[in-house]
């Protein structure tokens, strides 16, 4: 029996919801998902390397990129660019795995009309103010960030109903088994599975 092509599952959230965190966990649980690795225009921070946290690309080579279609999305954020490579994402896929993205609202939107078979997730927080605790407990950002941040949440959290799934991480086991139920759920529709000389036998 050969493979069915991989998913492609796009993650969406406000920053400080946990996305990251259950996107490790899926992964950590389940070899056959990998996490689609960006191009980006940003420095590589000292502990960052190339091909394994980003692409690390000049800004000339982005563009080039841009221009010549190969990227799913593409977005600039803080004056830097980042992007979805089309070539490695269909690699993983044709090779039968899951690849996952974990990216906003506008570069799903983008890839919703390149891709129209993706998956998407948007994972919400229990509630303001977990969301505000969270981001103070990272204690990355100061309080005039924070602010921003739970604003930009709000404009994020708004185009929730674009997505397949909604997903609220209250309780961190419950929201990764949920996202591993939707995983298992996408893989198991009828159209998605190659059963054809299995089929053919039952009903010969």
């Amino acid at each position: 029996m050969s493979s069915a092509e991989g998913l492609l599952v796009m993650i969406s959230a406000a920053s400080g919801t946990g996305k990251t965190s259950l996107v490790a966990g899926l992964t950590r649980a389940d070899p056959n998902i990998v996490v689609s690795i960006s191009h980006t225009t940003r420095p590589r921070r000292p502990k960052e390397q190339d091909g394994v946290d980003y692409y690390f690309v000049d800004a000339t080579a982005f563009h080039e990129m841009v221009e010549n279609g190969g990227f799913l999305e593409h977005a600039k954020v803080f004056g830097y660019c980042y992007g979805t490579s089309v070539e490695a994402v269909q690699a993983e896929r044709a090779d039968g795995r899951d690849i996952i993205l974990e990216i906003d609202w506008q570069g799903a939107e983008q890839v919703r009309k390149l891709v129209p078979g993706a998956v998407s997730v948007f994972v919400l927080p229990p509630s303001k103010a977990a969301l505000k605790d969270r981001l103070v407990a990272r204690g990355e950002d100061a309080p005039d960030i924070i602010e921003t941040r739970l604003n930009e949440a709000q404009e994020e959290m708004s185009h929730h109903l674009e997505f397949d799934y909604l997903l609220v991480n209250d309780d961190f086991p419950t929201a990764l088994a949920d996202l591993q139920a939707i995983v298992r759920t996408e893989r198991l529709k009828s159209g998605r599975q190659v059963h054809q000389s299995l089929v053919d036998d039952l009903l010969s």
